[in-house]
């Protein structure tokens, strides 16, 4: 079923979430033993409040995040992602993850709704870089701003150029594929429900049931995702 959806799909869309980045070996956020906010606070670490005020505690933070994330590489399932773009089988993926892992392996089209630890920028002057030489203690720029990951942090809005080819990829999708997203986190959860409004078949991959689960047409459940794309790999 789910391959001649593929196959007859005109615009199919792929929308990742933590269980897509946790088969790479990456902890997620909040999950009961491992989870990232069970350790941590994130108003104290992982906002524009912390940014302002506790310094010293943010940068370590992400200095730690943005070394695990290069500790990592991306699996077979974000490889066949961009096989699947290459031959023109998905138009666009929509993430949540800020690993940037979809395009490591290649893939071109990506929304990054959170932003993406490979990239930091001064919050100042805007001036961007890589992220290693977040690692090598470059904590400041030179018109004397601070050089933070280009992630979302807490009180603070989506990027809206992400949002907006979100927003747009969603509306024109008549193939909506949800990968590890438990889909909890608004607004970003809105997306599969406007794909499906603009009659889109949808589909949930996730490890546990999602309270979006009514809505799709296909739901998989306690499956590791990169399996699952290999079975449907059919082109």
């Amino acid at each position: 079923m789910i391959k001649d959806w593929l196959l007859n799909a005109k615009h199919a869309v792929v929308f990742t979430g933590a269980g897509m980045s946790t088969e790479s070996g990456l902890p997620d956020f909040r999950s009961t033993n491992k989870g990232l906010w069970q350790q941590k606070d994130p108003s104290q670490v992982a906002s524009v409040e912390a940014l302002n005020t506790n310094v010293d505690e943010f940068i370590d933070f992400y200095r730690k995040r943005v070394l695990g994330v290069k500790e990592f590489e991306p699996h077979n399932g974000h490889r066949i992602l961009t096989e699947w773009e290459n031959v023109g089988r998905l138009k666009s993926i929509i993430t949540q993850n800020v690993d940037g892992f979809h395009q490591l392996a290649g893939s071109q089209k990506v929304a990054e709704l959170h932003g993406s630890l490979q990239k930091i920028h001064c919050q100042l002057c805007g001036t961007s870089h890589n992220s290693q030489s977040f690692l090598e203690g470059s904590y400041r720029c030179e018109c004397g701003g601070i050089f933070r990951p280009s992630v979302v942090l807490f009180g603070e809005m989506l990027p809206e150029q992400p949002f907006e080819l979100a927003l747009d990829e969603a509306n024109r999708a008549d193939l909506f594929i949800v990968l590890g997203s438990s889909l909890s986190v608004t607004p970003a959860n809105q997306f599969p429900l406007i794909a499906k409004e603009h009659g889109a078949k949808l589909v949930i991959v996730n490890q546990e049931a999602t309270s979006f689960d009514g809505f799709a047409d296909l739901v998989i459940n306690n499956r590791q995702i990169g399996d699952v794309l290999k079975e449907w790999h059919c082109f």
